[in-house]
């Protein structure tokens, strides 16, 4: 399916790896031409030069810059899709989780969207027609006790997303989130090497004994980044026009509610 993205230009924050970098693989694979974004200058310019080298003749710039700083903001040209992917995650006691440690958290996963829509959301308007998509997690509907403040940002991002929507009403703007589940994304992976090399078992027999924990998901195994890319793509194409203020899973089935 050709998702008409051809000469729209897309702005994915913290997308120097894991799921970022998937949805800039993803998109660009689309024909769009796909700002890359990272904190810092030097992988940013790695990661295009190897987006390049994955999808050959791609259109791809380099926006660096802290989204949680507003005074480092990158400057942006005229954007049609803006994904706010950039985030923090970890395990979290609550009673040893300061004050500083929840406001990293709502700077990271909330307000660095918040403040990137209010920049792009009023040209979006103007010209008729862009995408905002937040990726989110389930963990934002269903927060776990160990990652309270992560749940609490990422139900906050929901709610932003679902405000912003109704903001769009006659024009062709759509605001959606995206709610991932346990993914296997760099830091996962990272992690999960460090494991296995302590304890001196493959990598695999870790990543399925950690994702065995978990005992409601349905896909048995860590979503892949490109899995949750390729709803990010859709969802930022033409071909989502009647999709607005909805908050779809991409979970691989740990939410068991029906809604």
């Amino acid at each position: 399916m050709d998702l008409q993205l051809r000469d729209k230009r897309a702005f994915v924050t913290g997308s120097t790896q894991g799921i970022g970098f998937a949805i800039a693989e993803a998109l660009a694979a689309e024909r769009a031409t796909v700002i890359l974004n990272g904190r810092h200058t030097d992988r940013t310019r790695a990661a295009a030069d190897r987006l390049r080298t994955l999808v050959p003749g791609a259109d791809i710039e380099v926006a660096p810059g802290d989204v949680t700083d507003p005074t480092a903001l990158p400057d942006l040209p005229e954007i049609d899709i803006l994904v706010n992917n950039a985030g923090a995650f970890g395990l979290s006691d609550f009673a040893d989780t300061d004050d500083a440690e929840w406001q990293r958290y709502l700077d990271v996963n909330l307000l660095a969207g918040a403040r990137l829509s209010r920049r792009v959301l009023p040209g979006m308007r103007e010209r008729g027609w862009g995408r905002i998509l937040f990726i989110a997690s389930e963990s934002g509907v269903n927060v776990p006790a160990d990652m309270i403040p992560y749940g609490v940002s990422k139900a906050a991002t929901i709610a932003l997303g679902n405000g912003l929507a109704k903001l769009t009403r006659g024009t062709e703007v759509t605001v959606n989130t995206v709610l991932g589940g346990p993914t296997y994304s760099d830091g996962v992976a990272s992690v999960v090497g460090s494991i296995a090399a302590a304890q001196g078992v493959p990598a695999d027999a870790v990543a399925a004994s950690v994702i065995g924990q978990n005992t409601t998901t349905l896909l048995q195994r860590f979503i892949r980044p490109d899995e949750i890319a390729a709803l990010v793509a859709f969802l930022a194409s033409p071909r989502a026009s009647a999709i607005n203020g909805a908050a779809l899973r991409a979970d691989g089935g740990v939410l068991t509610g029906m809604l």
